[in-house]
């Protein structure tokens, strides 16, 4: 494959040096991590960069640990890392859940969450897990570094709230209260390496509160503020949970692509809901079907 466009490399050792390169960056810059955004991109012209930097020589970026009370996954963590990490599949499985879904083995081996979210298509698998926890990103740039919660990191499909100079090092994710269920239900065409065309993450606490998001079915991933706020404190008996089915049709704004209609997206996302609640629901109550089983 060639690229046929000039920009510059730069591969700083130090999380200080890339601070630094790209203060110092002039025109458009590009961060490379697992580059399987990237890559693509610049091969169908839909990203020039005049300066890329790459982040994969900088050390401690890849680990995933418990700090403070909070599950920490640094930005050059692969999403194989996730599916690895004892710590994720006991504490947060759900997102060892949705890291297992996605695109495939070789792709899951270089592609890492941050830049899931950082490359922020609509159909990004990180978002909706990510939102459902209540995630934060940590964000460093020349001066202060800040932290946003992930409700206010996407602004439309590949826009974020990122400025020029900054570069987002890590992730952290507050860990589920124990005897918590969760799951993640995911669409596509085919089992492997294939984008989502609707995905759903739930989280249910032992108190019966919910958090649900959808992917791939409006510009950035959404959180389902009027589902968890019917569904709350509730038991999922069926005239609760086809009142929550109701709502589907308020929370997203699916569109018609090359990968599905509009129509079959919302009705989905309408089954994948129902799947996702009761799975989430069961393995709270330590039942239901094993984390990593396709509900769909």
């Amino acid at each position: 494959m060639t690229l046929a466009m000039d920009f510059v490399y730069a591969a700083p050792t130090s999380l200080e040096a890339a601070l630094e390169t790209l203060a110092a960056g002039d025109g458009r810059v590009a961060l490379l991590a697992g580059g399987t955004d990237l890559v693509p991109w610049l091969r169908d012209g839909l990203a020039a960069p005049d300066l890329v930097v790459d982040l994969k020589r900088i050390p401690g970026l890849a680990r995933i640990e418990d700090v403070e009370g909070a599950l920490r996954i640094g930005c050059l963590a692969t999403f194989t890392d996730l599916l690895g990490s004892p710590l994720v599949r006991d504490r947060v499985p759900l997102l060892a859940e949705m890291a297992g879904m996605v695109a495939s083995v070789g792709i899951r081996n270089r592609a890492t969450l941050v830049g899931n979210i950082c490359a922020a298509v609509p159909c990004c698998d990180a978002g909706p897990a990510l939102l459902a926890l209540g995630a934060q990103v940590h964000v460093a740039g020349a001066g202060a570094g800040r932290t946003l919660p992930i409700d206010a990191w996407f602004e439309g499909p590949r826009q974020t709230t990122i400025r020029p100079g900054e570069l987002v090092t890590h992730v952290t994710v507050p860990f589920p209260c124990p005897g918590h269920g969760a799951a993640y239900a995911r669409l596509s065409r085919t089992r492997g390496e294939d984008l989502a065309q609707a995905s759903v993450a739930v989280l249910c606490e032992p108190d019966r509160r919910y958090r649900v998001a959808f992917g791939a079915v409006a510009p950035t991933p959404v959180r389902a503020e009027r589902i968890e706020a019917l569904l709350g404190g509730r038991d999922l008996v069926p005239d609760v949970v086809e009142e929550a089915v109701a709502l589907v049709a308020d929370e997203v704004r699916p569109i018609t692509d090359v990968r599905a209609t509009a129509r079959y997206r919302l009705r989905m996302c309408e089954v994948m809901l129902r799947r996702a609640l009761a799975a989430a629901a069961a393995r709270a109550d330590g039942d239901g079907p094993a984390y990593g089983t396709p509900l769909m």
